[in-house]
């Protein structure tokens, strides 16, 4: 496992760069293969040696090699936390047929994270197609070669997604002032993951994702860095309460139980 970590470190890398164009691009409806990334104040297309993740903004002491124009520090962080988070799915998951469907969900929590914190907005571009991608790597990790899994943790995947999507439709039908639409199809997908993993990582991530939301807007309202009627981006939430079920669900769940007596 320690052998595979530096590897997969670069990918996450290499797979962060291209998360800093999706990011830009897609909420603007622009391709993210051409043109090539260019500074945005001179026009200068980006050099490839300039293009190598983080260890080129360092040595650009973070300017534009041909104007000087400054360098968001965001472009390397997101090209550092891929990385991790893509070693951290390794050692999670272990080397096997799920690491593929889990490193997909790593890179889009990336993006739409930051996207909806950008443009209040989860693109239905990432969205969408990431129901067909997410059920076929799911199947994929239940009959790959070798695979624990099967026909029973697909449909259980299935149903969490309905599950998840279902209850947040319902919450954003009552209350659509709430949410936006964008969350309650996001909503599905993360389902889908909390699904293939078990049942109290249906709960715990469904709860969790309005507990964090819940008590970062107690923080802001507590700072005056918001009103009771101001907009907070529910996405990034969203995500990190479905990661905090997938990674820590199981063991809630026992705890729980173990509470009951059960």
């Amino acid at each position: 496992m320690i052998l595979l970590a530096a590897p997969v470190g670069l990918l996450g890398l290499v797979l962060g760069s291209f998360l800093n164009v999706v990011v830009w691009r897609v909420p603007r409806g622009e391709s993210v293969v051409h043109p090539p990334s260019a500074c945005p104040r001179c026009g200068h297309a980006v050099r490839a040696r300039d293009n190598v993740p983080v260890l080129s903004w360092l040595l650009l002491r973070a300017r534009c090699r041909d104007c000087g124009e400054p360098i968001s520090a965001r472009y390397p962080a997101v090209e550092a936390v891929t990385a991790v988070a893509f070693v951290e799915v390794l050692v999670w998951q272990g080397f096997g047929w799920s690491l593929p469907a889990f490193w997909y969900l790593a890179a889009v929590s990336v993006a739409l994270a930051l996207i909806d914190l950008d443009v209040r907005r989860l693109p239905d571009a990432i969205v969408l197609p990431s129901y067909p991608v997410a059920l076929a790597l799911l199947a994929l990790a239940c009959w790959g070669p070798g695979s624990d899994a099967g026909g029973e943790v697909f449909l259980r995947a299935v149903l969490g997604g309905l599950a998840v999507g279902g209850a947040y439709l319902v919450i954003f039908l009552v209350y659509p002032a709430g949410m936006g639409l964008g969350d309650v199809k996001l909503a599905g997908v993360l389902g889908l993951y909390l699904g293939w993993i078990g049942w109290s990582a249906v709960l715990v991530g469904w709860f969790a994702g309005f507990l964090l939301g819940g008590l970062f807007a107690v923080v802001l309202l507590a700072r005056r860095r918001a009103g009771r009627k101001s907009a907070i981006p529910f996405g990034p939430f969203l995500i990190a309460g479905a990661w905090v079920g997938l990674v820590a669900g199981p063991a809630v769940g026992q705890w729980y139980l173990g509470l009951l007596g059960l």
